[in-house]
């Protein structure tokens, strides 16, 4: 069984900085894509950043300059380094990933329970 469990997330002030982690972990063959997504109260869920194997990233245009996607493929864990921090960018932080699992012949979406970023003075 494939798991995504995120960490980092919590309260902050404008301007200021966080780092999420997102680790996969189980039975995996093979990860494509990793990346992070959000959903603020009321609203759909929006692309922040993602990752593919060889390096390749995009960027929602509202964090573009100020957050940076990093992965670790040894240790299947993607980062957001998140900085100058919005009060709009308070919302429910989700990590995603596609990848192969163990015995599957093709991949499929993975998505982890939510880390919650909140920016206010």
């Amino acid at each position: 069984q494939v798991q995504l469990v995120e960490s980092g997330g919590g309260l902050v002030q404008p301007g200021g900085s966080l780092r999420l982690s997102c680790a996969a972990s189980g039975s995996i063959f093979s990860i494509n894509v990793m990346g992070w997504y959000r959903q603020a109260p009321g609203k759909q869920r929006n692309l922040v950043a993602t990752i593919t194997d060889d390096g390749s990233t995009d960027y929602g245009d509202s964090v573009k300059g100020r957050f940076t996607i990093s992965r670790d493929n040894a240790k299947n864990t993607v980062f957001l380094q998140m900085n100058s921090l919005k009060v709009e960018d308070t919302a429910v932080y989700f990590c995603g990933a596609r990848l192969t699992a163990s015995g599957r012949y093709a991949p499929s979406n993975y998505w982890g329970q939510g880390t919650q970023v909140t920016v206010s003075s």
